[in-house]
């Protein structure tokens, strides 16, 4: 249980508030200096601050009553038996103050109407639903396939019902016949997948109505169940298959102290680890000598993917940039290197494909002052040991902008811009170090990264 209750807390909040405003009026005393004012703002922020920390407990207690007593009561009734229900009010008053006996009849009629709805929604409904996504990962254009498997786990039948199955912002009704004890009733579904999204799908949930609608009962029978809609991707198989190792082209030649490729051999300066000193060599010259070797460095790929929706043309070709972002992520996780993707709202999870995959749907592009040159200079930052780097822009990127995007990647770092615009041939150009590759169609990343590698 909690020591300090409303009133305390309001009263330090008051207790914090008061030596401020009597040292502002005390400044407004002070001779010499013009009277300064109380800022009407500034005061009823503090009180409305302490007003709010006064009665946040009991607006929280009475929101959690609401909830569960009065909320499942009303939500029963429908916009149209909530209009009924107000005009047989109205009726019913109009009536008596004027002696209208249309209007009275009107109004019994009107509440007989709410009450016989109340008969059709009493009752239990006792089913057992099973929701089954066959899979709740897919590509853009492939159909999401599932079922509903309804049971009557009564001893008694049950009568025809509506079940609701919300899929993202549509629902999607399934009519229930009339059910004998243990008879199961399946449904097929088919969710199209236009474009890449997460969609919520369900939760089931009954529904028990009156022929008017006038009063509407629900019940839930099932958790929802999150559908990724993956970013179309294609497979650089084939030749284009290890393109980073090709890309990779000539070892570092940065020489290291502790390495497995022998390079050759020194004279030992102080601070040298002893146990790579070369006894033979030291014996043989008379002065101690220690092996220097070659530094090797695994492929660590790494993505700047712009989400500055400023830099495309439109909605077409920032679903392709994630797309080629995707393709060549999901390659490098297959031939299992270190892998970075980064946009302008942090980076992606890459442990597996499926965390990318997942993290690729969730992107939301905006309208933004972060550049693609801008992520650039975060990327070297955020992955300062890759060795290729990819920069993913849209068509709106100047050559100007690339060039200074380059500029940010260190030296010895592989670097090339996949630039997309859709129906434009595959095309390889050379901007300083850079490689800037032009892919029209998704179709044709293979065989522009084939032309980056060769």
């Amino acid at each position: 249980m909690s020591t300090s209750s409303p009133l305390k807390r309001a009263a330090e909040s008051l207790r914090r508030t008061l030596p401020a405003v009597g040292a502002r009026l005390g400044a407004a005393r002070v001779p010499g200096r013009l009277p300064a004012k109380l800022h009407p703002a500034a005061v009823w922020s503090e009180a409305y601050s302490a007003a709010g920390e006064f009665l946040a407990p009991s607006w929280e207690a009475v929101r959690r009553l609401w909830l569960r007593y009065a909320w499942p009561v009303l939500s029963v009734v429908s916009v149209l038996g909530w209009v009924v229900l107000g005009a047989a009010l109205a009726l019913w008053a109009a009536g008596h103050a004027w002696g209208w006996g249309e209007a009275t009849s009107a109004a019994l009629v009107a509440g007989l109407l709410l009450l016989l709805a109340i008969v059709f929604i009493l009752g239990r409904s006792a089913y057992g639903v099973v929701l089954d996504l066959a899979r709740t990962r897919v590509a853009v254009g492939d159909d999401a396939v599932g079922s509903i498997a309804v049971s009557n786990t009564s001893a008694r039948p049950l009568l025809p019902a509506d079940l609701e199955l919300p899929v993202g912002s549509n629902i999607a009704v399934f009519h229930l016949p009339r059910m004998k004890p243990a008879q199961v009733h399946e449904d097929l579904f088919t969710i199209p997948t236009a474009r890449r999204a997460v969609i919520v799908v369900g939760p089931v949930r009954s529904v028990r109505a009156d022929p008017l609608h006038l009063l509407r009962r629900r019940v839930l029978w099932t958790q929802p169940v999150d559908l990724f809609v993956h970013p179309r991707t294609v497979a650089l198989a084939g030749s284009a298959a290890g393109f980073i190792r090709d890309l990779e082209g000539m070892p570092t030649t940065e020489l290291s102290s502790a390495d497995v490729s022998f390079h050759a051999l020194r004279d030992y300066v102080p601070g040298d680890d002893r146990r790579h000193i070369h006894w033979k060599t030291t014996a043989r010259t008379n002065k101690l000598m220690v092996r220097q070797f070659e530094e090797t460095r695994r492929a660590h790929l790494a993505i700047s993917l712009s989400i500055n929706t400023d830099e495309y043309a439109n909605e077409a070709e920032f679903e392709m940039a994630i797309s080629v972002a995707a393709s060549i992520g999901r390659q490098a996780i297959r031939e299992q290197r270190e892998l970075d993707v980064l946009t302008q709202k942090g980076p992606l999870r890459c442990e597996t494909g499926r965390n990318m995959l997942d993290d690729m749907t969730r992107i939301v592009g905006s309208s933004m002052r972060k550049t693609a040159v801008d992520l650039a200079r975060t990327l070297s930052d955020h992955v300062p040991n890759a060795s290729v780097v990819f920069f993913v822009v849209g068509s709106s990127i100047t050559a100007t902008q690339l060039r200074s995007a380059a500029a940010s990647v260190p030296p010895g770092v592989r670097s090339l811009a996949v630039r997309v615009q859709p129906g434009a041939a595959p095309s390889r150009a050379n901007i300083a170090d850079l490689t800037v590759l032009t892919v029209g169609d998704l179709d044709d990343l293979a065989l522009v990264l084939r032309k980056a590698a060769a």
